[in-house]
């Protein structure tokens, strides 16, 4: 009798043994970022102003250059969201959105009816969003959608099989509609992007483009569709012939860090190593991998005045700002101006630099956006833009407080500990 006893215990302590090695093997291979990304110095022949930079980007990346494009730039959430609306209600022929935060009373459900009167009327609506990004939001705004003929895509959603899947989110906030207009930035279709800063809101730049450059960003677009739903989208409803709407050239990058592809990240690594004179960063959440802070440092140690501006302890994830601060001694050395913006939770994706070559889009400076999610960003090259966003982002050094080596050393000590503690555990999923 005893040793049927010690024998059940046996075998139940090697069948447990057995699903702990299952458990951590799906864990272990399913959610660790992937490690194929550019690791040594970069260093570049050309500025961002030189012919030589346009080339050699488009061959980094595989995304060529495109002339005669023209941008919007939008700086209040309604604003935002009424430009989208009503290019919504005008579209005639298609409709491709892609988001990480989909839901709300007031914005989810404006955008929900929007695009399902736009399907009523026989326009062809894809919408594909982030299934944890949408997991609040109500099952009638789906329904609305669905019921019109709204092809509604949410992505990834998790599984025990398939662990990555938690892991690994589309984070893009894409728009294009009729193949004409498309849309990029900061901002989610959810409601704390839609109030005035003295409301509450976050701060947050969008951007609506026309040209050729609208064609790039459905691609980019059509690429997901294809990966969700196996479904390829073909003709000029979405590829329109390119109508010429300016003189700006720009470039749409995209990143796949699931199948190795951190294309932003190494982009933005050459636009750092082609920096002569000025970098401004803005970021929502700055946690990025050592290598790319020794790519800041290095900017900066080679006489690049280098601004880095991220939110204050109004951020909605403090331990990703306990986190971000212990990279900053190296920062600090190198003379690296850091900044956090004060009147509310600084929400913005931004890089300009030399107040010529700018690139916006959903990435922000993290773990996160560089080897995790899905990625687009759209860079320009264009003297005009670049200095008009300088000005806007100097506009928000002036209510944002620069911090001092000084200040930064004397941080709460249960601050400093928390960050160390968050930046070791889970420092490569921040």
């Amino acid at each position: 009798m005893t040793l049927k006893v010690h024998l059940k215990w046996v075998v139940l302590a090697v069948i447990g043994f057995f699903l702990l090695y299952l458990l951590g093997t799906l864990l272990f291979f399913n959610a660790t970022p992937k490690e194929k990304r550019v690791k040594e110095s970069v260093e570049s022949s050309y500025t961002v102003k030189d012919e030589g930079f346009r080339i050699e980007s488009g061959l980094l990346t595989g995304r060529q250059w495109v002339e005669h494009n023209d941008v919007q730039v939008f700086t209040r959430g309604e604003d935002k969201f009424s430009a989208m609306l009503e290019d919504i209600r005008n579209a005639e022929k298609s409709i491709l959105k892609e988001t990480y935060n989909f839901y709300g009373e007031e914005v989810g459900k404006l955008f929900a009816e929007t695009l399902a009167e736009a399907a009523d009327r026989g326009v062809n609506v894809h919408f594909l969003m982030d299934y944890v990004g949408s997991a609040i939001a109500s099952g009638d705004l789906f329904e609305i959608m669905e019921e019109a003929g709204v092809e509604v895509e949410r992505w990834r959603r998790p599984s025990w099989y398939q662990l990555a899947r938690l892991n690994h989110r589309t984070h893009r906030k894409l728009l294009m509609v009729d193949g004409r207009y498309g849309y990029t930035g900061g901002v989610n279709t959810a409601d704390p992007w839609l109030p005035d800063l003295a409301d509450g809101g976050y701060k947050d730049y969008h951007f609506r483009f026309r040209g050729p450059v609208v064609s790039e960003l459905s691609a980019s677009f059509s690429e997901n569709w294809v990966s969700s739903r196996g479904k390829l989208l073909l003709g000029d409803t979405y590829y329109p012939a390119a109508d010429s709407s300016g003189l700006m050239p720009m470039q749409v990058v995209s990143s796949h860090p699931r199948e190795g592809k951190k294309l932003v990240r190494k982009m933005l690594l050459y636009a750092l190593a082609s920096a002569k004179e000025t970098v401004r960063i803005g970021s929502a959440y700055f946690f990025p991998d050592d290598d790319f802070v020794e790519a800041i440092a290095r900017t900066a140690e080679r006489g690049v005045e280098v601004t880095l501006l991220m939110p204050n302890e109004d951020i909605d994830q403090p331990f990703v700002r306990h986190a971000s601060h212990t990279l900053w001694g190296k920062l600090f050395d190198a003379g690296v101006h850091l900044y956090e913006y004060q009147p509310a939770m600084y929400h913005a994706k931004v890089m300009i630099v030399d107040e010529y070559f700018v690139s916006v889009g959903s990435t922000n400076f993290d773990n996160r956006s560089f080897r995790l999610n899905d990625e687009t960003n759209v860079n320009v090259l264009d003297e005009g833009f670049g200095s008009r966003m300088a000005a806007y982002y100097d506009e928000d050094l002036a209510v944002s407080e620069r911090i001092s080596r000084e200040e930064w050393e004397q941080r709460p000590v249960r601050h400093r500990i928390w960050g160390h503690i968050v930046s070791r555990v889970i420092g490569p999923y921040l």
